[in-house]
């Protein structure tokens, strides 16, 4: 069969936006289920236990903190760059690696798990030093029976690694989804027997989720029960981890500097986990999506130092991630309310919840589109393996939060507030450091970044101003109107980019276009060379 010239090994960049745009939409589908059944996670235990889950949301940072310390850092710092290059050459090799880093991490995060249960008071009294009592000493029992959960979780970063360093994103894309569905099924099943102590049941059970999920992706395997700490690809996946921790070690000061002061709040850290629920369903979708779906091809342009190509790919992320995370907060912002009732306000959920959650959501939104953004020009550090600027930046943007919030919280009377608007100070402050460093990884000029801006910006306004309108003139409940002023802002929003020809949406519609085609055009059976 004769190839089209945008299918000819002579064209590479059509082939490498097609690979790129199948892995976004694979990572996408995955995503989209997992943050739709995340969504319905905080809808059932908002339901079923309202605004009364600050001391499992405290309780859960701390499992959630010590895996962000050792596995979800380095995946995109260290683990897929190194493990990519290791996938295209000798498999034996490969498996050398992997089985190393599985044996050596399991080791780690098992060891932290026992001292850190043994020291479960002193970690409440620095994690949340406003509870006393009862509220302490269940938030206590519930670190240390969420704790082995992180042994199961590790070991699904490090597969997910494996699998995304190979170019296989289908299972991996599911993991939050199977964790969510763990947490769902604890909520529903077990909490007229254990209340809130089902929430943990439910990690217990998310966190084994993820792990069988993704094993059928490991047929094959040759696994060794070995630890060769002296092997490169070993060695220099810690160099690349060592100032990830150092920069998750500043995140984690930040989370407990966040939930200690939110701790003397009543019911703040249950809203903030709210709000924070909506934010992480975009930033989930888009940012993770293609940041994800990029990193193993950034890596390998950046091994091969293509500059040139990487800086195409590095330039089409951030304009698709413009494209779409720009409308998402454009219209959480203008249905903050509605959204917030509609998914949450039921059973022990009341209206008063509602609008605390709504009133934190729209503190949240000024820092979304910055956190997008952010986890891209992140990933194109890590892909060169220069992951110790971006790490100190998250000490910087630290100062930024603690230069918000607590001038706010002497100063004014927004309460937990302002926490949240110095949670949005960091994660913009984080955003224009990274950018000052990329100036010497790579030149963003020429690539008509602030076109693609403007332009989204010019149909996020037609956007918000149609939702605004049509909320409040529709016929029809709440839901109805939801669903038709948010779906006719979306039209509008994409109408605009057509308009103005924005080219990270005529990207993906060729792209889908050429996909259909191929469909519709099966390829006749090769000929019989025999018959010539």
């Amino acid at each position: 069969m004769s190839q089209t010239a945008s299918e000819t090994p002579a064209n590479p960049a059509a082939s490498l936006a097609r690979r790129i745009a199948i892995a976004a939409v694979l990572i996408a589908a995955g995503n989209i289920a997992s943050r739709v059944l995340g969504l319905a996670r905080e809808s059932v235990i908002a339901g079923t236990f309202g605004t009364g889950v600050d001391t499992f949301t405290a309780a859960s940072a701390v499992p959630t903190q010590l895996y962000d310390l050792l596995i979800n850092g380095a995946i995109s710092a260290a683990l897929v760059p190194v493990f990519s290059e290791y996938a295209e050459g000798d498999e034996r090799e490969f498996w050398r690696v992997a089985s190393s880093m599985i044996n050596l991490v399991l080791l780690a995060m098992a060891a932290l798990a026992a001292f850190l249960a043994l020291l479960a008071p002193q970690v409440v009294s620095v994690l949340a030093s406003g509870f006393v009592g009862a509220a302490r000493a269940e938030t206590i029992l519930m670190v240390r029976l969420l704790l082995p959960a992180v042994v199961l979780m590790g070991l699904s970063g490090l597969v997910t690694a494996l699998l995304y360093a190979r170019q296989r994103f289908l299972l991996p894309s599911f993991t939050t989804s199977a964790y969510n569905t763990g947490i769902i099924l604890g909520a529903l099943l077990l909490a007229p027997l254990l209340g809130p102590l089902s929430l943990v049941a439910g990690v217990l059970i998310g966190a084994l989720l993820q792990v069988l999920l993704q094993l059928p992706g490991l047929r094959g395997m040759h696994y060794r029960p070995a630890l060769d700490l002296r092997h490169p690809g070993v060695r220099r996946i810690m160099r690349l981890y060592a100032p990830v921790a150092l920069g998750i070690t500043f995140s984690t000061i930040g989370v407990v500097i966040d939930r200690t002061l939110a701790s003397r709040f009543p019911s703040a850290l249950s809203a903030m986990r709210y709000a924070t629920t909506l934010i992480q369903f975009p930033l989930g979708l888009v940012a993770a999506a293609v940041s994800f779906a990029v990193l193993p091809t950034l890596s390998r342009q950046a091994s091969a130092a293509d500059e040139s190509a990487f800086r195409r790919t590095l330039g089409m992320g951030l304009k698709v991630v413009l494209l779409l995370i720009l409308p998402a907060t454009a219209g959480l912002a203008a249905l903050a309310g509605p959204i917030t009732a509609l998914l949450f306000e039921r059973g022990r959920f009341t209206s008063a919840d509602t609008l605390l959650t709504a009133q934190a959501l729209l503190l949240y939104l000024p820092g979304l589109p910055a956190a997008a953004l952010d986890q891209m020009l992140l990933f194109a550090f890590y892909a060169h393996k220069r992951t110790l600027a971006p790490n100190l930046v998250q000490g910087a943007a630290i100062g930024a939060y603690l230069l918000t919030a607590l001038p706010l919280l002497a100063f004014s009377n927004m309460g937990f507030g302002a926490l949240v608007l110095g949670n949005s100070a960091q994660w913009v402050s984080h955003l224009l450091l990274l950018l000052l460093l990329s100036r010497g990884l790579v030149s963003l000029r020429g690539l008509r970044l602030g076109e693609a801006l403007l332009k989204s910006l010019l149909g996020c306004a037609a956007m918000a101003g149609a939702i605004v309108l049509l909320a409040r003139v529709l016929p029809g409940g709440a839901l109805l109107r939801l669903v038709l002023a948010g779906g006719a802002g979306a039209a509008i929003y994409f109408g605009v980019c057509v308009l103005l020809r924005v080219e990270a949406l005529d990207f993906f519609i060729a792209v889908l276009v050429r996909r259909l085609r191929r469909a519709r055009s099966p390829e006749p059976p090769p000929e019989n060379p025999a018959s010539g």
